[in-house]
């Protein structure tokens, strides 16, 4: 009857062990790794602001990347070992993929293809022109404007003689 007192009493200090050693593990910061690399918008012009959200990182960390500086993140309240940042797109960043690498606690992941950034458009000088209009774009602009003085100038002639009968 001893034998199985103590074997009861041993199988639960192991069961007590075992289920204690993955808290410790993550208390000291030893098994936490960065998963889940969002970067929202998905698709952003250049300047724009990118919201990075990374699960796996609850002290926070830093985001990287050749469109824009180094970012700090700091853990979300309330949401379980993430951490988020907020990143300010470059004016130069080429358009295309970029990748962001994120450091937490020492240990890095890459997500290579994490958002898109596309050409910006030259506000202020007709949008995305750059040129101006060209020949033919003078041509109908002009021929539209003769047409409606025309059609004006018909359209006033018309009532014009309806009154005098």
């Amino acid at each position: 009857m001893r034998n199985s007192r103590g074997l009861a009493v041993t199988a639960a200090a192991v069961a007590a062990l075992g289920l204690a050693a993955p808290a410790a593990v993550a208390r000291d910061g030893m098994g936490v790794n960065p998963s889940n690399i969002v970067a929202l918008p998905s698709v952003i012009a250049r300047g724009g602001q990118l919201t990075i959200t990374v699960d796996g990182c609850p002290a926070g960390g830093t985001a990287t990347s050749d469109a824009f500086p180094s970012t700090p993140l700091t853990p979300i309240n309330g949401a379980n070992r993430t951490a988020k940042g907020t990143a300010t797109v470059s004016p130069n960043a080429r358009p295309g993929s970029h990748s962001i690498t994120v450091n937490c606690n020492g240990r890095t992941l890459t997500n290579p293809t994490a958002f898109t950034v596309i050409g910006g458009v030259r506000g202020g000088l007709g949008g995305s022109s750059s040129s101006g209009a060209t020949p033919t774009d003078m041509a109908i602009g002009g021929g539209l404007v003769a047409a409606a003085l025309i059609g004006g100038g018909v359209f006033w002639m018309r009532r014009r003689s309806e009154r005098q009968i």
